[in-house]
């Protein structure tokens, strides 16, 4: 998710589920042909598995900024041809290049010659009000051909002209039989649904179709979701990390962080949905948004947010 899941965002989430796959925000071909690749491609270890998800239209750029991925140590090449933004159209790259399969199979075939770790998709079902199945069949069997074997689908249509990149998640009708039927036409891909999940009950029911879901802004907005996840997807007798475990972890990180010169602005902001739904929430969000508060704790704000009102609140699960 575009300025979201940074690598402060993955470090946490990563607190939270030691099984989940992380996925970076997408990084354009440009910003890394150009721009400062450490800024870009820096992660902390402890985030793996990571996916290095890729925005471009060109393969030779592809397939240089994948190497770059591998050569940092990521765990998967992910390219993006679902994201709907005017601005992202106007780079020729995201949901546009659905209408484009032949290239978008040349751009993976240029990936998986260039790496040796795995090249997926990530794909919208149709584009603006089309809703012919054969669209999206045809568009994943061309990558199919090209040996991609993985692929994450929005269930969304992405109209191109008209809709906010955050009307494009509401407004298009969800279809999840749509991804349900490509996974029967081509068994032997993997197939990861993704859009309008909720909760983790309906991500299980999802699992009877397809090989994984793939869960964005409701993880974000209430990131201690992710802590079930082990255990209700992976492992029943994995261990759900408290709250306080998942504070204490991350006040170390916030430290680090600092002395290494990040503002803590940079790290809290991801935690603001931590508590989402407990005593004490509103507090807790008010106090790490808080300009003047971050100044003054600086790298033991959290420490001073969860004790701001009350240990018992804010550490107690």
């Amino acid at each position: 998710m575009l300025d979201w899941t940074d690598r402060h965002c993955r470090y946490f989430h990563r607190t939270l589920s030691r099984r989940a796959r992380l996925y970076t925000e997408m990084i354009t071909t440009g910003a890394l042909l150009h721009g400062d690749l450490a800024r870009h491609l820096d992660f902390d270890s402890a985030e793996r598995p990571v996916a290095l998800q890729l925005g471009g239209s060109e393969p030779d750029e592809l397939a240089h900024c994948a190497r770059l991925g591998e050569r940092w140590g990521y765990d998967e090449i992910n390219l993006n041809c679902g994201c709907p933004s005017e601005r992202v159209q106007r780079g020729s790259f995201g949901a546009c290049l659905m209408a484009e399969p032949a290239l978008v199979a040349d751009c993976v075939r240029a990936m998986r010659d260039a790496v040796s770790i795995p090249v997926t998709v990530k794909h919208r079902i149709g584009l603006d009000r089309n809703e012919d199945y054969g669209f999206v069949r045809d568009f994943v069997g061309h990558l199919f051909d090209a040996d991609c074997r993985v692929f994450i689908v929005h269930a969304r249509n992405a109209w191109l002209k008209g809709l906010s990149p955050k009307e494009n998640r509401e407004v298009p009708p969800l279809r999840y039989a749509t991804v349900h039927r490509l996974k029967r036409d081509f068994p032997s891909a993997t197939f990861v649904l993704n859009g309008g999940l909720h909760t983790l009950a309906e991500a299980r029911a999802q699992l009877a179709f397809v090989d994984g879901v793939m869960l964005g802004r409701a993880a974000y907005h209430d990131p201690y979701l992710l802590a079930q996840v082990d255990a209700s997807l992976f492992d029943a007798d994995a261990a759900v990390p408290a709250r306080a475990d998942i504070v204490a972890a991350m006040e170390d990180y916030l430290r680090r962080a600092v002395a290494a010169g990040e503002r803590p602005r940079a790290i809290v902001s991801h935690m603001l949905g931590l508590y989402q739904g407990r005593p004490g929430a509103r507090r807790w969000r008010r106090m790490l948004s808080d300009p003047e508060f971050l100044a003054r704790e600086g790298r033991h704000a959290l420490s001073a947010a969860a004790g701001g009102f009350g240990a018992r609140v804010a550490l107690a699960d």
